[in-house]
């Protein structure tokens, strides 16, 4: 029995249909019972801030995909440490064989933000199960379908500089914990994934003109403008700071890398950003506006 945290995340909404199409047991971990039933498939109701709502969603799991939510505007310590640290413990407790993590590239215990978090993490993880996994993305081509990708004229918000990045598709992602999770272990491997290019901010305002088929322009901004406007929306000034200082990692080429993990776990190349703006045109119109 697999369970799934974060089912309904970006990579989680696409594993569980993966393995509901392939009659995979599983079940998800849900906090709200209606989105459980949303997902319609076998759900757990529990909550990561409620330990002790966790052990009945263990019940009888060999194997865990632990997918979670990202840094979060707070000062301090990021929640997700204290609330992932919970489902490690749970699946400790469970005799749980196989685990697959979803942390971030970089990650190290003396970065911020997620990376920071996720170093924590992982090594708590490495600790306390023998069989892990982790699968360390790259920037996700689904950020581009948020608000405040563009600006309300249209225009791609450029945080990089020029560098390039390369960005993946978070199905990739999603078929990758797949393969670990029903293929052969893999235990006490990390894969960086990542798309099949890198591309700079420019290059991809430009993919994302080429998809819809007119100009869309582009809104460089520095690391310390994104903190300052952070700042303005009432974001704490640490928070902002070190999302500045991670933004000035990625303008420095952090994430310009493409390995080629992805095709290794799934046989075939990782989707290109022009696959993606393709499958996802009308959210893809619908965050860039309607502008002539």
């Amino acid at each position: 029995m697999i369970l799934l945290t974060g089912a309904t995340g970006s990579i989680g909404r696409h594993l569980v249909r993966r393995l509901a199409d392939r009659g995979v047991e599983f079940r998800a971990l849900v906090r709200d019972e209606a989105k459980g039933r949303a997902l319609g498939c076998a759900y757990a109701v529990g909550d990561f801030d409620d330990p002790a709502s966790l052990a009945a969603a263990f019940a009888g799991v060999d194997r865990l995909f632990l997918g979670g939510p990202g840094a979060l505007p707070v000062d301090g310590e990021q929640p997700m440490v204290r609330q992932l640290t919970a489902a490690v413990e749970a699946a400790a407790a469970a005799g749980v064989e196989r685990v697959v993590k979803v942390s971030v590239w970089h990650a190290a215990p003396d970065s911020p933000l997620a990376q920071g978090a996720h170093g924590v993490l992982d090594r708590r993880l490495a600790d306390a199960l023998p069989g892990w996994t982790l699968l360390q993305p790259s920037g996700f081509l689904q950020n581009l379908l948020l608000p405040g990708a563009f600006t309300p004229d249209g225009r791609l918000v450029g945080r990089y500089g020029d560098a390039p990045v390369s960005h993946l598709d978070a199905r990739d992602v999603a078929e990758c914990a797949e393969v670990l999770l029903t293929g052969p272990p893999r235990p006490g491997e990390s894969f960086v994934l990542t798309g099949p290019q890198a591309l700079t901010d420019r290059e991809l305002a430009d993919r994302v003109a080429r998809a819809l088929r007119r100009p869309v322009g582009l809104l460089p901004l520095t690391p310390d403008e994104t903190a300052a406007a952070l700042s303005a929306q009432g974001a704490p000034p640490a928070f902002a700071a070190d999302l500045a200082a991670l933004l000035r990692e990625v303008a420095a080429g952090s994430l310009a890398e493409v390995t080629t993990a992805v095709p290794t776990l799934l046989g075939r190349p990782a989707r290109t950003v022009d696959a993606f703006l393709t499958d996802h045109l009308p959210a893809l119109r619908t965050a860039v506006g309607h502008h002539p």
